[in-house]
């Protein structure tokens, strides 16, 4: 069904007042409660509709897709658009932007014209083959997060520990706890005291929610207690005690005074404690680091001194094989190597 009203047109060609949700209403909606007394009046069971199309779909990917969606309009998009408008999109940022980016930028410009009730201009076969062609022309290779491996991390950890601050022990337990628990960064950031149980082995986490878990099911890890100078289950006891935190987020932002606040750290902020102590300890390759690069050095590292594939696998949530396949083979790019093999090649 096509839709033409005119209100819901000038608010998104304006770029204010977006869809929340990723549909339309059915009918349906009203005509049941039209025939049924019992049923709650329209509004409310439109609000519920609403909610439960929202929760079909993470909030991060809506953030994103809303993101991609006020690109577009900044550039001049007006929404509902036809083809000619997106392929015009491509070419100005065929250079400024590669072409996973614009891909995206697609897929969201695409949900948003089907769940609105519009023809989609954003899949035809001309869209995409302009998308392939730029990726051919202009594409350049992914960025990846460089792992760390847990010896540069055992530096870490061991700096943090001489030093004597509220700052000091949140980010010693919020480093250790993400790689050794092999979080996402939203993940990690979205702890609670709840969560966690503490055993005669460790430490137990129950994630509610993540991203390879959307409807709910709980994911739980253990995290043993270590006995060098890592010790994630030490580290977040030390960090709950010093700050008397009992209940609600676990890790928190702390101003320069060394007030704790109320509300869950930023995602974004992981990167910046990651980054700066790696530099407390001078590692040259800081700027190339991200929390993605606790996953990646759990996982590289575990698989250096003999873990289990399914178990890192399972450590890091990861719901294919070939994601975790890459890290192992990054692990022993140097081991498994023809080119090595050669080298080390005996001469008689």
């Amino acid at each position: 069904m096509l839709r033409t009203n005119a209100k819901i047109e000038r608010q998104n060609m304006s770029g204010e007042n977006l869809p929340e949700n990723d549909g339309v209403i059915p009918s349906a909606v009203e005509e049941i409660s039209c025939n049924d007394s019992t049923v709650a009046p329209v509004s409310l069971l439109q609000q519920k509709h609403r909610e439960f199309l929202a929760a079909a779909t993470s909030e991060n990917t809506r953030r994103t897709y809303r993101s991609a969606i006020r690109h577009f309009q900044r550039w001049g998009g007006a929404l509902p658009c036809d083809e000619a408008a997106i392929i015009r999109y491509l070419l100005d940022f065929s250079q400024a932007l590669n072409s996973r980016t614009l891909a995206l930028r697609l897929t969201a410009l695409s949900q948003w014209h089907t769940h609105q009730g519009f023809l989609d201009p954003a899949s035809t076969p001309t869209v995409r083959k302009t998308l392939l062609g730029i990726g051919r022309t202009n594409g350049k290779p992914k960025k990846k997060a460089k792992a760390l491996p847990i010896e540069d991390l055992e530096r870490i950890v061991e700096h943090l520990a001489g030093i004597d601050t509220i700052k000091a022990k949140r980010d010693n337990a919020l480093l250790q706890i993400g790689y050794f628990g092999g979080y996402r960064r939203s993940e990690l950031v979205g702890l609670e005291v709840s969560n966690i149980a503490w055993e005669h082995e460790g430490l137990v986490i129950t994630l509610p929610r993540s991203k390879t878990d959307q409807l709910g099911q709980g994911i739980t890890k253990a995290i043993p207690f270590g006995d060098g100078s890592c010790c994630p289950a030490t580290a977040l006891r030390a960090w709950l005690d010093a700050t008397g935190i009992r209940a609600g987020p676990i890790f928190r932002s702390i101003t320069k005074w060394g007030e704790i606040g109320q509300e869950a750290l930023h995602e974004a902020s992981v990167n910046s404690v990651l980054e700066i102590c790696a530099k407390l300890v001078e590692l040259e390759y800081a700027p190339q680091l991200s929390s993605h690069s606790l996953r990646r050095g759990m996982a590289t590292s575990a698989h250096r001194v003999g873990a289990d594939f399914q178990d890192i696998k399972r450590q890091g949530g990861w719901r294919h094989d070939g994601t975790v396949q890459g890290y192992i083979e990054e692990a022993g790019q140097f081991q498994a190597n023809a080119a090595g093999t050669l080298l080390r090649r005996k001469r008689f």
